[in-house]
């Protein structure tokens, strides 16, 4: 599905402040434990829904490639259909009321149901009115017909990855400490002379600031060319302004901020402004992350 893209007249498009990987793709699935295929007991359950669409077309749609390697999917037994293992190429299905996996990993292919991606821009409230007449997120939402809400929040000067969906249950588990969904930045600040050694050792091993210690799940220099520096820090704490105020508490102070990463989803090539929605597939691996 082709971005889509803001209204005429805002002047040229402009990347993020750190040009990501040119595609959008999801982590390597590699390892994935998958379910045992249930034991159909002779004919077992009756699983063709013959005034539904045809099993190769759903995977096709929902994002797992041609039809061809659709059909190799389930003659490899690698797709299930209400907890069975499906080879036959012929089977319908209704994905109103069937539930499909692949490898494990559930699809979501309720149309109702929508998950957008937004590269938020600079200087946008994350909200859908701002009181001080800021701009927001409503431009953004209304390019879909279906009521949309933020899940989380970036802050007025951060950019990046930021979803929209009408999924309460999802958007609930994405922002919920509970499931630790990690997020990835990417940040930039002055460091004349380059960042001090033990800096991302001390992002790591955790610092004290006023509500409490945060601690980076990972972190790693990207570029330094001795005036400024750039560093990818990974952690699944939600708090506010949590990333500006841990290299606040090392002294140093943020020039750009941008968020990459919410678990398997990565920010991809969109440019500012633009938004996505999702595959089925990336809404699987999504849904699979919370426990969905």
């Amino acid at each position: 599905m082709a971005a889509a893209k803001g209204p005429q007249g805002r002047g040229p498009r402009r990347r993020s402040a750190f040009t990501p990987p040119r595609n959008v793709k999801l982590r390597d699935g590699e390892g994935t434990k998958r379910p045992a295929p249930a034991d159909r007991g002779g004919e077992g359950p009756d699983l063709h829904r013959a005034e539904g669409e045809r099993l190769q077309k759903v995977l096709a749609r929902a994002g797992f490639g041609s039809r061809r390697a659709c059909e190799t999917l389930i003659s490899t037994g690698r797709v299930m259909v209400d907890g069975v293992a499906v080879r036959e190429l012929g089977v319908r299905v209704d994905t109103a009321t069937q539930v499909l996996h692949v490898d494990g990993r559930r699809l979501q292919l309720d149309d109702a149901k929508v998950t957008v991606v937004l590269n938020k821009p600079r200087h946008v409230v994350s909200a859908m009115s701002d009181p001080e007449g800021r701009r927001d997120l409503t431009e953004f939402a209304e390019r879909y017909p279906h009521r949309l809400f933020h899940v989380g929040r970036l802050d007025y000067e951060t950019e990046g990855l930021l979803l929209l969906t009408n999924d309460g249950d999802l958007a609930h588990r994405l922002t919920h400490p509970s499931f630790e969904v990690d997020k990835t930045y990417v940040c930039r600040f002055d460091a004349p002379g380059g960042p001090p050694r033990g800096l991302v050792k001390t992002l790591r091993d955790g610092v004290e600031l006023d509500d409490g210690p945060a601690r980076a799940d990972s972190a790693r220099v990207l570029a330094q060319n001795g005036r400024e520096a750039v560093v990818e820090i990974t952690l699944h704490e939600g708090r506010n302004r949590i990333v500006r105020r841990m290299f606040a508490s090392q002294g140093f102070e943020l020039t750009a901020l941008v968020r990459t990463r919410i678990g398997p989803v990565v920010l991809g090539d969109l440019d500012e402004g633009e938004t996505r929605e999702l595959t089925g597939r990336e809404l699987g691996t999504l849904m699979a992350e919370v426990g969905l």
